[in-house]
């Protein structure tokens, strides 16, 4: 538990009182119950992550006469942000259009995007640029600092904390909470139960948390993990992990999913934003099928298989002395175009002369429709993202308020709200934060 010295001379003062009352063996955690007894109105930010740190700081900023207090059950603080972005920190998209910025969303798209004029990721710019963190924007849109650090943003969100008063304590986890009268009355393990005018939730995706809040009359959305890579075991792309092409569709064979973007080959699969992306549209479906599907791959997406045919005639008529498996046709790294061709293997040593039409139109299908089964996933250790949490029937989306639990809000990704990799989680978590935090004056 860290203390400010504003805590030390309240401290000091309530030991002062105890001795004086006859409290000899009052301990320092004792002090702190009666500080937090005494003091004005108080809110609790359940949840030391991306979205409890921004609605803290901006509760404090926008409400000086606040307390403001963050709960965190780890030892950890903003441990998603340390990793997002192999810890350069994906802090958000350049797409400034609320209209555009909704369609990244596969869950919650329509309910953010009121959200998103309030507080969009210009504004987020703003917000770090007038604390002097300076960002930038990649080819694909994704937005980092330009330290390439995730540190930057922890330093800045920690800042900011400390110079608004907010108070932060690690190892707190909640186990209960009751209305009683007008308060809210939290139980944090093996501590005192404590009272709050307020409370915002930030707990990410916590089946605990989940557990409490459908106690207390809140719906919850089943959490299914979003945004996982597919294991494949394929002949073709056996040994060439870490090769990736820039252009593909993934499709979902038997469904309306589809997805574009670069394709990553791993260990175990299949990867990259185009599969990311296709993971979250898709993550409840997924879950059902028990995660054993097969995905249909386009690996140049200027192509369909009878377009690449035509192509295809062409190249060999350029290419007749030379064999096939010599230059990629299509626009892939050259060893994944052997593994593509792997699938008939008296194929790669042929010359082009000898490639019959029959054979051409084996080569289009395979790198326009080449079938693969997925027989699992793997996700992203602590950049996991989840589909579900709260409904969002029960959220009024202009105050971030509960419909059913007075002087609650909700920040996050404890709320059924996902998105594609490329910085949009992120955002979700700024503007929920910070409508949040604006609105607590009201209650």
């Amino acid at each position: 538990m860290e203390t400010t010295q504003d805590d030390f001379s309240v401290l000091s003062m309530v030991m002062c009182l105890s001795e004086l009352y006859g409290y000899k063996q009052i301990c320092k955690q004792h002090c702190f119950l009666f500080i937090f007894a005494v003091v004005g109105k108080r809110l609790a930010v359940i949840g030391g992550g991306a979205a409890g740190f921004f609605a803290a700081i901006n509760a404090a900023s926008n409400h000086p006469e606040w307390e403001v207090i963050i709960f965190e059950k780890s030892k950890t603080l903003l441990g998603k942000v340390k990793v997002s972005g192999g810890g350069r920190c994906n802090v958000t998209h350049a797409c400034f259009e609320p209209r555009e910025l909704v369609k990244y969303y596969p869950r919650g798209a329509k309910e953010l995007l009121g959200p998103f004029h309030v507080f969009q990721p210009g504004d987020m710019f703003d917000w770090l640029q007038q604390r002097s963190v300076s960002l930038k924007t990649e080819d694909d849109g994704r937005v980092f600092p330009v330290t390439n650090s995730s540190q930057t943003i922890i330093d800045c969100f920690v800042k900011e904390a400390n110079e608004c008063g907010v108070k932060i304590y690690t190892g707190y986890g909640m186990q209960s909470m009751k209305r009683v009268g007008d308060k809210w009355q939290l139980n944090f393990a093996e501590q005192d139960t404590l009272e709050f005018d307020a409370v915002i939730m930030t707990t990410g995706s916590s089946n605990q948390v989940y557990d409490l809040l459908q106690a207390l009359g809140h719906t919850i959305v089943d959490p299914v993990p979003s945004l996982f890579t597919f294991n494949i075991k394929d002949i073709r792309i056996e040994d060439l992990a870490g090769v990736s092409a820039p252009a593909c569709e993934v499709k979902i064979e038997g469904t309306r999913y589809r997805a574009d973007g670069p394709v990553l080959v791993t260990h175990w699969g299949l990867s990259g934003p185009g599969i990311l992306k296709l993971s979250a549209v898709a993550a409840r479906e997924l879950a059902f099928a028990s995660y054993d599907f097969n995905i249909r791959v386009n690996w140049d997406t200027r192509f369909t298989v009878d377009s690449c045919l035509e192509y295809l005639k062409e190249w060999k008529q350029e290419h007749i002395k030379q064999q096939v498996k010599a230059y990629s046709a299509i626009k892939v790294p050259h060893r994944l175009w052997c593994g593509i061709i792997n699938n008939y293997p008296k194929l790669g040593d042929t010359k082009w002369a000898d490639v019959s039409n029959k054979q051409l139109e084996q080569i289009a299908e395979a790198c326009c429709a080449s079938y693969f089964r997925v027989k699992g996933k793997s996700t992203f250790k602590e950049e996991f993202v989840t589909a579900g949490g709260v409904s969002l029937k029960e959220v009024d989306f202009r105050t971030m308020q509960s419909k059913i639990l007075p002087n609650v809000f909700f920040a996050g990704e404890v709320l059924d709200i996902d998105a594609v990799t490329g910085g949009f989680n992120f955002q979700a978590a700024w503007t929920t934060g910070f409508i949040a935090a604006q609105n607590i004056k009201g209650t």
